[in-house]
């Protein structure tokens, strides 16, 4: 009996203070209930059938309303509702923001003989962030990523990795990143058009760009974040070793996921620790 839901915000953390007002088609309030600490909504209230409307509503976030019907059994599954952060239609205000690499992750999805991944990360990276006043297609992104701060949990793999058979730490200790356009592809979505430069290689490369919204930090501070994601080629960039097994399944997948999770502070400079 009752009403179910999940509240997520749009990178899957449970938001543990929202609360969720259902109201009759008159518009009067039948049902209250606060999500708990993993953002579970359970109310034992029953409802008789009909449609109702659903308003999930928490600090920090835009409201989101949905519809739902009611059956016989007096139970509303409302499923997955994800809030987006207030602001989250739009980009942060004008301006540069640098990116905060203490708050934010590098990581890279590699296949492992065919049934498994190895995951990665880039432990030293920086860069910046200018929104356009005028027209934000024209905001610009650039990013620099110490290539030998790989780390994949295994020494004997990073060091292989580092070497001329992959990243060639010695003769290229960076990877770039220089944006070249910036296209909406939804209300909080965007195409980060760009050039990547890896291993003495230079590509085009499209980031697929959610914008997760922009709040005050503990440190006085304005914080804005924003969730990445694109798919590379190691073949694009040089970096033609594998090791194929007796059943012909390369050891290491030539394609890399890449997952990016960018927190940046209002500002040309990061504030003093």
């Amino acid at each position: 009996m009752g009403l179910t839901a999940k509240i997520r915000t749009r990178d899957g953390w449970a938001v543990s203070h929202a609360v969720v007002t259902v109201t009759d088609t008159t518009g009067s309030q039948v049902l209250r209930a606060e999500a708990d600490a993993e953002g579970a909504v359970r109310d034992a209230t029953e409802l008789a059938p009909g449609a109702y409307t659903v308003i999930v509503t928490a600090v920090g976030y835009a409201p989101a309303a949905s519809s739902a019907i009611v059956t016989a059994s007096g139970r509303a599954e409302v499923g997955t509702v994800t809030l987006a952060r207030q602001g989250g239609s739009e980009l942060p205000p004008p301006g540069p923001w640098t990116i905060d690499p203490v708050h934010s992750s590098v990581a890279a999805v590699a296949q492992h003989l065919g049934i498994s991944s190895v995951h990665g990360r880039f432990a030293e990276f920086g860069g910046s962030i200018e929104i356009a006043p005028d027209d934000v297609t024209k905001s610009r992104v650039e990013a620099v990523i110490r290539a030998a701060s790989v780390d994949t949990g295994n020494g004997m793999r990073d060091t292989h990795l580092r070497s001329a058979d992959f990243l060639d730490v010695e003769r290229h200790p960076e990877i770039t990143f220089r944006s070249t356009g910036l296209t909406q592809a939804g209300p909080d979505r965007w195409t980060v058009h760009g050039e990547l430069a890896m291993h003495g290689v230079a590509r085009p490369v499209d980031l697929d760009l959610a914008y997760l919204g922009t709040g005050a930090d503990p440190w006085g501070g304005t914080r804005a974040a924003f969730r990445a994601t694109t798919e590379l080629h190691r073949e694009d960039f040089a970096m033609n070793y594998n090791q194929v097994l007796q059943a012909g399944i390369a050891a290491i997948g030539t394609t890399l996921r890449v997952e990016l999770d960018i927190q940046a502070v209002q500002g040309d400079a990061l504030p003093a620790a």
